[in-house]
């Protein structure tokens, strides 16, 4: 992936502000990428730097390894500092303040020493359906199988021996922080896809943790939950700071100086919350990458124990009704690269970004509702619609209309069915109302065509722009950037230091694709036996 390069016209006013720290820095671990992003006092990119990684299935829970969060930080870091010393002729050696971000949910559980247990459970795993749902209906609160809690009850159920031995469990974002801080504390954003958040305290929901002792009381422990949580923090809130062994962690170099101050650490849909400014109340986000979920912002509880729908909170700590599928854009994307095999074989030579804006833009062309046809981009399970494993399939009839614009449409559609199935709930039978949905994200970067496809999935008006170019590493350097301006409103700051005069380009829904999108939704919903069957026949 080639590095976006960041020169600033006035490089004194750069390199100022570089060497006298009056900058901030936001790491964030991606599914596939570790990203660095570097801000300036205009809270706008002055370096960036990043390294790809994966996850892997192993005994089978997909994880990472620990050794690969450290070097991965470690080679991103370096890469950042590269851009830094090629482009404003300064040594990168502190920075206002800094904070990291990851993946949300996952397991990690530390003994006495601080000695990992099992190896980090992401929050591809689904493999807590037993103790979600027991959870879910305990609390009358929805746990995802993605949460901490889950997996946490899970290892009881399924009676591992590690349990016995956890003194303190947290995310993949907590971990991190813990390590270059030593303190064990959690952004409550991401702390709230550990356990439940009570909002009015912006705390862990005290009642709900009484009733989870009471539930493993006897099983001999010797452990309260509430001592195996992290503390939990809002955003504005110094969450302490570099230790010298952390600044070595980061930059063996030796570059880097401790003492900055730290940002409580966040999860990616935080992140990514902040940085398309969608954290005030009616306002969601929409992003999609090898996940695809919505944020929507609420002005109260729900009036319904809905279990497709997770209850987390922004950085700030409001309510989010969250609709999270797990299968984003992988498959769309492997049946991009096909047709790219397809046009080499002929002799072409077409360029990954020309492949996939032709064949987007192709959709466009399109039938109404597709043509007829049906796909599932499900390669892993989809708890909102029911699959605990998942087949991706492609379904036509005699009588669809099987062309290439069709096809495309069907395919992009398919992307958006399972998260259409979730803001169902939250927009038609929860009544919740929105001002605005800003949508990011791969999926997006062809100018008018996802956007237009998701405002009639959602009937609802969708913004674009470049509010989220780098992502969630910028929206956790603008949290960084909040905890040096004294914290207080998040809204407010956000609105009047980073978004005011931005340029969105918003697509208003056209009633025949909103006509269209309901149609494909009918076979979609319909069309959900094939897929399972597809699932039992080739188990």
């Amino acid at each position: 992936m080639q590095q976006r390069r960041y020169v600033v016209e006035d490089l004194s006013v750069a390199r100022d502000a570089i060497t006298s720290g009056n900058t901030a820095l936001g790491i964030e671990f991606g599914s596939t990428r570790i990203k660095a992003v570097l801000i300036g006092p205009d809270q706008q990119p002055l370096a960036t730097g990043g390294h790809e990684w994966r996850s892997k299935l192993e005994n089978g829970h997909w994880t990472y390894d620990l050794d690969a969060v450290w070097s991965g930080v470690q080679a991103a870091y370096a890469e950042l500092a590269a851009a830094v010393r090629e482009d404003h002729g300064v040594e990168l050696t502190t920075v206002g303040a800094m904070g990291f971000s990851a993946m949300m949910h996952g397991y990690l559980a530390f003994d006495a020493a601080g000695e990992l247990l099992v190896p980090l459970r992401t929050w591809q795993n689904t493999s807590t359906g037993k103790a979600a749902g027991e959870l879910t209906q305990l609390f009358q609160h929805n746990i995802p199988q993605r949460w901490s809690i889950a997996h946490l009850y899970q290892a009881v159920l399924n009676g591992e021996a590690h349990v016995g031995q956890v003194a303190h469990f947290t995310t993949l974002a907590g971990y991190v922080h813990w390590k270059l801080t030593g303190e064990r504390v959690l952004g409550v954003g991401d702390a709230s896809g550990m356990f439940p958040i009570d909002v009015a305290t912006g705390q862990f929901d005290t009642g709900m943790i009484a009733q989870f002792d009471e539930l493993v009381a006897g099983r001999g422990y010797g452990w309260k939950l509430a001592d195996l949580l992290p503390t939990v923090l809002p955003a504005g809130t110094q969450a302490g700071a570099l230790t010298a062994d952390g600044a070595l962690l980061l930059d063996p170099t030796g570059a880097l100086q401790p003492g900055i101050p730290f940002a409580p650490a966040e999860g990616d849909a935080g992140t990514g919350m902040v940085a398309t400014n969608s954290v005030a109340r009616r306002t969601a986000n929409v992003s999609a990458g090898t996940s695809i979920f919505a944020m929507v912002v609420l002005e109260g509880p729900l009036k319904a124990l809905h279990e497709e729908i997770d209850l987390v909170t922004t950085p700030a700590g409001d309510l989010v009704g969250m609709a999270h599928c797990n299968n984003g854009t992988i498959d769309l994307s492997a049946w991009v690269s096909l047709f790219g095999e397809v046009a080499a074989a002929l002799g072409a030579t077409v360029d990954t970004n020309t492949l996939f804006e032709s064949l987007y833009r192709s959709a466009l062309t399109g039938d109404a509702d597709g043509g007829g046809m049906l796909a599932y981009n499900f390669l892993a399970g989809e708890h909102g619609v029911g699959l605990e494993a998942g087949r991706p399939l492609f379904v036509r009839s005699p009588e669809s209309t099987f062309t290439l614009a069709n096809f495309m449409r069907t395919h992009l559609f398919a992307s958006l069915g399972a998260l259409r199935v979730g803001m169902d709930v939250l927009l038609k039978d929860e009544g919740v109302q929105l001002d605005s949905m800003f949508a990011h994200g791969g999926l997006f970067k062809t100018k008018g065509v996802a956007q237009g496809f998701l405002a009639a999935a959602m009937d609802t008006p969708v913004s674009v722009g470049d509010l989220a170019g780098e992502g969630g590493a910028w929206g956790m350097a603008l949290l960084a950037s909040f905890l040096r301006a004294g914290g207080g409103d998040l809204t407010g700051w956000l609105a009047d230091e980073v978004f005011a005069g931005a340029e969105v380009e918003t697509m208003e829904p056209v009633p025949a694709d909103v006509a269209g999108f309901d149609t494909f939704m009918e076979r979609f919903r319909a069309g959900l036996a094939i897929e399972r069957a597809a699932v039992d026949g080739l188990n």
